[in-house]
């Protein structure tokens, strides 16, 4: 019977999390980028 590598198995458990918290942190950065190159500028009054 082959031995259970726990370690092993936590650190890849680990990085999946890692790089789906970062996707989830770009995500929210695009979104937040794309709303502020959406806003109209103030138009200034002389």
């Amino acid at each position: 019977m082959a031995i259970v590598n726990y370690s092993f198995q936590k650190n890849l458990k680990e990085q999946a999390r890692k790089k789906k918290q970062e996707a989830k942190r770009l995500l929210k950065l695009n979104k937040k980028m794309s709303k502020l190159n959406e806003s109209p500028e103030p138009v200034k009054l002389p």
